[in-house]
């Protein structure tokens, strides 16, 4: 019992649930604007739905109105979520990219493993 109890309070758990609760709801809001974009989509091409297109009596169709849907989506969370995220990242810790600075001593251990690694090679 005391591991079950320590399994369902670890903190990783917790937030992956939080993050999969999140993540629904979420899935919502982005379906709702996809339908929003795509009915825009349908006011321009005279109909969002393609699944009837069928040239030279192919159905096509349905594969046309999946990679349209697809694309909205991908350009709603590209635009309205990874870009603004990566801005306010950039803003919020700027340089945090950049490699810290070699130390000396670093530097030195990283001379002895390189010599240590080329004289196992040369003696095998």
């Amino acid at each position: 019992m005391k591991g079950f109890k320590e399994f369902v309070l670890r903190g990783n758990l917790v937030e992956l649930a939080v993050a999969f609760v999140m993540a629904a709801a979420f899935v919502t809001v982005v379906t709702a604007l996809v339908d929003v974009l795509m009915d825009l989509v349908g006011k321009v091409a005279g109909n969002a739905d393609f699944s009837g297109y069928q040239p030279g009596g192919v159905s096509v169709g349905a594969f046309l109105t999946a990679l349209i849907a697809f694309l909205v989506l991908a350009a709603v969370v590209y635009f309205l979520i990874v870009l603004p995220y990566t801005k306010a990242r950039e803003r919020m810790s700027p340089g945090s990219d950049e490699a810290a600075p070699v130390t000396e001593d670093v530097a030195l251990l990283t001379e002895i493993r390189d010599l240590l690694a080329e004289q196992r090679s040369s003696s095998a």
